[in-house]
């Protein structure tokens, strides 16, 4: 036996968990780069969640819709994974959580070559920042007061205005902002650089629902092959894929 199933088999035994093949009913709302069904293979985030679940022996077929329609079609088992989540304690009563697969980083954009560096929320009061109207970044940066902050309508608005020195940053999740500046972003691409130290990280996961008879099954072979795409250039390919970097 070889290829995925010969590993698919050796991880399973490895696991202690027969060897079951499901198909799954993957969901999620749309988040470019992470999860569009207009993009190749649904997205970044769907492509890397179905290529382990796949590898693991599983077929999937991914449904998007609202996020509200998300959590409740996984509690009334409707779907079976969400691609995309953060670890919140309430979701732990009807879904189980992966290890994070992803990290989200929040990350300040200056104009290139600027000498402006993030050390803590009171290093940006010198600066005006271009911030998403109703977006929530972080919350102590949210609820902090004295920033200049400029509210824009997007992301893409915001990043205009800084490499025409309207502002002097803007901030997004690193691989969103990626995304937009290999996109429609491009002519400014080479104008902003990011500033090293994000502001915030969090893990992101997939959540598959408790009433699935082998939700816990699912979540250690998807943890493991996860990590084997890591160790054999599949998890760098799927970004590849998709025109972006990951520090995996």
């Amino acid at each position: 036996m070889g290829g995925f199933r010969g590993i698919t088999l050796w991880l399973a035994l490895l696991l202690g968990e027969p060897v079951l093949a499901e198909h799954l009913r993957l969901t999620g709302d749309a988040w470019p780069p992470f999860t569009d069904r207009r993009l190749p293979n649904n997205g970044l985030a769907v492509d890397l969640v179905s290529t382990a679940l796949q590898r693991a022996g599983h077929s999937t077929e991914y449904v998007e819709v609202p996020w509200a329609r998300v959590l409740r079609g996984l509690q009334q088992g409707d779907y079976d994974v969400i691609v995309a989540a953060w670890y919140a304690a309430e979701r732990t009563r009807y879904g189980l959580f992966s290890d994070p697969y992803l990290v989200n980083r929040i990350r300040f954009l200056r104009r290139t070559g600027m000498p402006i560096e993030y050390s803590g929320l009171d290093s940006l009061r010198p600066y005006s920042i271009a911030v998403v109207r109703g977006y929530s970044y972080d919350s102590a940066f949210d609820t902090a007061v004295g920033l200049s902050k400029v509210p824009v309508l997007e992301f893409t608005m915001g990043a205009r205005m800084l490499a025409a020195g309207r502002v002097q940053l803007t901030l997004e999740d690193e691989l969103v902002a990626q995304f937009h500046l290999n996109r429609d972003l491009r002519e400014i691409r080479n104008s902003v650089e990011f500033v090293e130290v994000p502001l915030s990280e969090n893990g992101l996961h997939i959540l598959v629902r408790r009433s699935h008879p082998l939700h816990r099954q699912i979540v250690r072979e998807f943890n493991a092959h996860i990590e084997a795409m890591r160790e054999d250039g599949g998890y760098q390919q799927v970004f590849r894929r998709h025109g972006l970097s990951g520090d995996d």
